[in-house]
């Protein structure tokens, strides 16, 4: 634990240019936390006494970024700094946002409307560290812990609730009896959160230090917002180990937990398929559902092992992808208590391929549409396949990828149709 907190020059110089016109300013959330852990705060957020309009004053350049929240962002040397005027939050109707802000200015109020006690700290090089609810204290026991009552922080923003379990994650803390017990008991109002909200904070759980939290997102009830069915505890449990096996790969991570949640015995074309559900009910893009669900699809590898089998393997879905697969699988085979010594002998092929300069992809073929063409081949179906005849035929001998070879090859098979 860090015993001096150091703010960066433009922080000091913003909270000291509102002092400087009477008004409290301070380091507040995230960024004091980290401080206070010795980590580099990702941004900086100062809040305020001064209402927005005052801030505006003070500052020559500004930006209205959540004016109605109080938020003006100060441009300071090309960064913006998120400004905020100390406020009380109104009745929360969706779980999510207040219907209505008040502004205040006192600190103490500001404070007491955040999630968690290590994220309700603020500080100021003057006044030194404002630390109403033992934040500090839980950063030393490793504790994640709900500002006042749990289930009132909960009810306003049923998001917390993945927050909460993200935190633990990230920092390799525990979560508070209490503040866990209300995570439990109102995981269900999760369904009035946004599927993009889940989905990213479940992200930033699997890709964390410790994604053995995704235990804690099932035993509290959270799944239930984003799957149709709940897996059984061995298979959460198998999943999580599978999940300390992988580096923190966000395709890798994702694939392993749906392809773990899937069960070990489900067909490619099972988990396949939940995987394929899940990532539309998480509103995934497009690129990382398509890596996943290669990789779900090509579980069960090829009997044959041999160099042409995994030259084909390797065109079906690239060398990222391959690696990827091994990865995977490897995860999934100490997560078991198997051998992964055939794995490893398809990881030795591989290099070999590669560094032997092996065509793998069709347009490294060294004749390409436009000699068809000029051999009198029109473009259409029967051009494409004959092109693919011809890669199948150099992925079974890479010898064969030279134009005279090809060539012939190709009048061979012309001359066969005739």
């Amino acid at each position: 634990m860090e015993k001096e907190i150091n703010l960066p020059r433009e922080v000091c110089e913003i909270i000291e240019k509102l002092e400087a016109h009477g008004f409290e300013a301070y380091a507040v959330g995230g960024a004091v936390r980290d401080l206070c852990l010795g980590r580099a705060p990702g941004d900086f957020d100062v809040t305020t006494s001064a209402l927005p309009e005052e801030v505006k004053a003070v500052f020559p350049r500004t930006v209205d970024t959540g004016i109605a929240h109080g938020t003006v962002t100060v441009l300071r040397d090309g960064t913006g700094y998120e400004v905020t005027t100390y406020r009380i939050d109104g009745k929360y109707s969706d779980a999510r946002h207040p219907e209505s802000v008040e502004f205040t200015r006192s600190l103490a109020e500001d404070l007491r409307r955040r999630d968690f006690t290590i994220n309700a700290m603020a500080y100021n090089p003057r006044a030194g560290l404002v630390d109403l609810f033992s934040g500090r204290e839980d950063l030393s026991r490793g504790l994640i812990r709900a500002v006042g009552v749990p289930e009132e922080r909960f009810r306003e923003d049923a998001l917390r609730i993945m927050r909460c379990v993200r935190f633990a994650a990230q920092l390799g803390f525990a979560i508070e009896e209490e503040t866990l017990r209300a995570a439990e008991t109102l995981s269900g109002t999760l369904a009035m959160i946004s599927r993009e909200r889940i989905r990213e904070e479940l992200l930033k759980i699997l890709l964390s230090d410790h994604p053995e939290h995704i235990e804690t997102l099932y035993r509290i009830g959270a799944f239930r917002a984003f799957l149709k069915e709940e897996p059984s505890p061995a298979d959460v449990s198998r999943t999580v180990r599978i999940l300390m096996n992988l580096p923190k790969d966000r395709v890798l991570r994702t694939a392993a937990f749906l392809i773990g949640l899937s069960g070990p015995s489900a067909s490619d074309e099972a988990c396949t398929a939940f995987a394929a559900d899940v990532l539309a009910e998480l509103k995934f893009d497009n690129d990382t559902r398509d890596a996943v669900l290669m990789l779900a699809s090509h579980r069960t590898l090829p009997g044959d092992r041999s160099q042409p089998a995994v030259r084909r393997l390797i065109a079906g879905i690239g060398y990222e992808g391959f690696d990827r697969l091994i990865a995977l699988l490897t995860a999934e085979r100490t997560a078991d208590g198997l051998s992964g010594d055939d794995l490893r002998e398809l990881s030795g092929s591989r290099r070999e391929i590669e560094e032997r300069g092996h065509c793998v992809r069709m347009k490294d073929m060294k004749l390409t549409g436009k000699d068809l063409i000029a051999m009198g081949v029109a473009p259409g179906k029967a051009m494409g396949g004959l092109l693919a005849e011809l890669f199948n035929e150099v992925l079974k001998n890479p010898a064969l990828n030279t134009p005279e070879a090809l060539t012939r090859l190709a009048e061979e098979r012309l001359a066969s149709v005739k």
